[in-house]
């Protein structure tokens, strides 16, 4: 039991799963950001067009049953919106780590070259192969 518990302790102070932890309370956040964001300003301006609150468009099918299917187009929007804000985030953050590997392989090349001999890499500067000991001409 106490490896157990070992092994528990470790996997949560991973770094993953703090950072899981801050992306779900983070999205917690965002989606009643969204929420807000379609109840109270997209759904009063498509009532405009439409003459009533996205919200309150309904249909009484028997007695007091009532299909609500304006809040089921508003669910809609508020995924799509939040679908789309997420791709936007996560495109730029993909950009943002290809430009940080291209930099990365950008400066492996500058600071490393192949032995002619070993065909090992050493630094730029080497005058002397470490793995083989030739001596390099420049």
């Amino acid at each position: 039991m106490k490896k157990f518990m070992e092994e528990f302790k470790a996997f949560i102070s991973r770094g993953n799963v703090m950072d899981m932890a801050v992306g779900i309370i983070i999205g917690g956040a965002f989606t009643s950001i969204v929420s807000s964001l379609v109840e109270d300003i997209i759904n009063p301006v498509l009532g405009l067009f439409g003459g009533m609150n996205l919200d309150k468009i309904s249909v009484k099918l028997f007695g007091e049953v009532t299909l609500n299917y304006g809040k089921f187009i508003a669910s809609i929007i508020n995924f799509l919106l939040m679908s789309f804000v997420l791709f936007l985030i996560i495109r730029t953050v993909n950009k943002a780590a290809s430009r940080m590997a291209v930099k990365q392989e950008e400066e492996e090349k500058i600071t490393t070259k192949t032995c002619p001999f070993c065909k090992t890499e050493i630094a730029v500067d080497a005058s002397r192969c470490p793995h083989c000991t030739s001596m390099l001409v420049e």
